[in-house]
């Protein structure tokens, strides 16, 4: 890993996209042995609005807590997506929804495209574990915190009664990314 990591999670108020900056940050620095970061930002309607939520990784001290280049963003509704997707710098990734996002920008980055949402209802039945399928994406895309870091992060965060259904997301997420590479 580089000495600075930058991720962008977005999507819209309600989607867990903080959640998912919290977890990303958390399994870095507490179950990983980085460095973190994590910065959010929404609209005064939060649930619906577009909302953000950053998260700088490095095995170095961070000096600046915003991201300034993007490495990694998710973009899981249009709105957020155009918005937000103009940090992500030269030889980035930009996931998207592809049941949400069809005015796909143009960039020199990597557009990895898979229906996140969709999977989370056709396969686990509950569209609410979007962002921990998103999770296991994005640690299987660009390997910067590993498996186990990222789902000992997530299961610190769930109820008992939820914690099947999240391992069964971040599952998802990790072996829908090894078909998309």
């Amino acid at each position: 890993m580089s000495k600075r990591y930058e991720l962008r999670f977005s999507g819209s108020g309600g989607q867990g996209m903080i959640l998912a900056g919290i977890i990303m940050a958390e399994a870095a620095a507490i179950y990983g042995d980085k460095n973190a970061v994590q910065s959010q930002s929404y609209g005064p309607e939060s649930r619906g609005g577009a909302s953000k939520a950053e998260v700088i990784i490095s095995s170095q001290p961070i000096d600046y807590p915003k991201a300034t280049a993007i490495d990694c963003m998710l973009a899981m509704t249009q709105e957020a997506c155009t918005k937000y997707h103009g940090d992500v710098k030269d030889g980035g990734i930009l996931l998207i929804d592809t049941d949400e996002v069809k005015d796909v920008p143009k960039g020199k980055f990597k557009v990895i495209g898979f229906p996140i949402t969709a999977a989370a209802n056709s396969e686990l039945g509950k569209t609410i574990v979007a962002n921990i399928i998103s999770l296991g994406l994005i640690t299987e895309l660009t390997g910067v915190v590993t498996h186990e870091a990222i789902e000992a992060a997530v299961l610190s965060r769930v109820p008992p009664a939820f914690l099947e259904l999240n391992k069964k997301a971040l599952q998802l997420g990790f072996d829908s990314a090894k078909a998309l590479k």
